[in-house]
């Protein structure tokens, strides 16, 4: 979530949007594979006799809700995202002041639901009411990289507190069990702003403080950035059966640090999918793209198709 609002602030910066275009184009990224991951799973569940009422009625409400299979619960939160960033942006050229109030505000409306309902895991976790935090947190980030640029000792430390904390977060309980799901720990009402703070911060320090040689491992990590949007859809097909085989026939991966090793084998081996479908169901549809940014000097956007920086919209 914080990626995307850095990326689109930079890919924009300043520039007017079409915005017809930029919804357009954001369908073409992400709708192919959704849709073929929605249809594997629709036959998945009327192959094991589940219901395709109910699965159909979750389809129709995770364009609003968080019901969409496979991890795609995120991607409505991106769609969300996508009607709010013009004005997001709109109020960043006027004030970067004005953006950084949207942070007390989005924290005082979660402290409000706390005290009402009693819990804000949900909506802090699974909505744009927890994650919106992380969108305008990215968009200040490439605004303020200067402020960021070159301070390794400082990011390092905070990265490293950041991990601590986590590792705190984890042992209390984490997502489950602090005491429960969904927990009734205040910690939520802040814990989306302090996430997208130190990603905010790590992905401007990264951007802006070092140069990135065009070698075979610059290459490898942009394919797999390339390929990634594949890799957290499909993942979920294979993961848990993945994991299951593993601990019953090869290994025990209770232990943190086996299963983490294991994960990253997994997670190489998901490259291989994920080409093969970023190939065929993914790029077909990105040569429809079009140019949705203009700079402040020209009349009208052009229909053409999506310029270079268009194009690495991810």
């Amino acid at each position: 979530m914080t990626l995307s609002g850095y990326l689109f602030a930079k890919l924009i910066n300043n520039k007017s949007i079409d915005f017809k275009w930029f919804i357009w184009n954001r369908i073409l990224r992400l709708l192919p594979l959704l849709l073929f991951v929605i249809l594997i799973n629709g036959a998945m569940t009327a192959y094991s006799n589940g219901s395709l009422q109910l699965y159909t009625n979750s389809i129709l409400k995770g364009w609003i809700d968080p019901t969409l299979p496979n991890g795609g619960w995120s991607i409505t939160i991106e769609f969300h995202f996508y009607f709010l960033l013009p004005l997001l942006l709109w109020i960043a050229r006027k004030s970067t002041w004005g953006l950084f109030c949207l942070i007390p505000a989005t924290i005082m409306m979660r402290i409000l639901q706390h005290e009402w309902q009693g819990e804000v895991q949900t909506s802090a976790y699974w909505t744009l009411i927890g994650r919106i935090d992380q969108f305008v947190l990215g968009i200040l980030a490439y605004r303020l990289h200067h402020l960021i640029k070159g301070r390794h000792p400082e990011v390092l430390s905070g990265a490293l507190l950041f991990m601590l904390f986590y590792w705190y977060f984890d042992h209390s309980g984490g997502f489950f069990q602090l005491p429960t799901y969904p927990s009734p720990n205040p910690l939520w009402i802040i814990l989306p702003t302090i996430e997208g703070f130190v990603y905010a911060i790590i992905i401007a320090w990264y951007d802006h403080s070092f140069s990135h040689p065009a070698n075979r491992i610059s290459k490898f990590f942009g394919k797999i950035g390339e390929y990634s949007y594949s890799i957290y859809l499909l993942h979920y097909f294979f993961v848990f059966t993945a994991a299951k085989l593993i601990n019953e026939h090869v290994m025990e991966i209770t232990n943190f640090y086996l299963a983490s090793c294991w994960s990253f084998i997994f997670f190489m081996l998901m490259i291989i999918p994920a080409k093969i479908s970023h190939k065929w169901i993914e790029a077909p549809f990105l040569k429809w793209r079009m140019e949705y940014t203009q700079s402040p000097s020209r009349v009208s956007p052009s229909r053409r198709l999506s310029s270079k920086i268009a194009r690495t919209s991810n």
